[in-house]
């Protein structure tokens, strides 16, 4: 995946950094506030109940800071687009692992420490510039 930014109008969410729609960061920031309520992990049917729920339209959004008479707003999501457009990149880019031996999805903070290597590599290649022109 892809992540375009302006360093001078860089947003205070990481979602609407990652994410190009706002329906998709809604779908990222329940998925990981679903995995920090199951402890910060889930297994692959709790991933695929969150996404069916997503599918139906049974999943809900509460809003914070809504009154306890307003009405919650269900959200929809294909399953499909769920795996392909917010799973797979979070998987990619190392903010959910999967471990294979016990089938299970996991908050990570391996995107952090990508992040931090890809600054590295700048850094190196600046050096490497700096060297080649004296």
């Amino acid at each position: 995946m892809v992540i375009l930014f302006d360093q001078f109008n860089l947003p205070d969410d990481i979602y609407k950094i990652i994410f190009a729609t706002e329906q998709q960061e809604v779908v990222a920031k329940m998925l990981i506030d679903y995995m920090w309520k199951n402890k910060g992990e889930i297994g692959k049917t709790e991933m695929s109940l969150f996404a069916t729920h997503l599918h139906e339209g049974k999943a809900i959004l509460k809003e914070e800071g809504k009154s306890v008479l307003d009405r919650d707003a269900p959200i929809s999501y294909n399953k499909r687009q769920f795996y392909d457009r917010i799973l797979t990149p979070m998987r990619g880019m190392g903010l959910i692992e999967y471990d294979l031996y016990k089938r299970t999805y996991k908050i990570s903070d391996k995107f952090n420490k990508i992040m931090i290597k890809i600054g590295l590599l700048w850094l190196r290649e600046l050096e490497a510039v700096k060297k080649s022109n004296p």
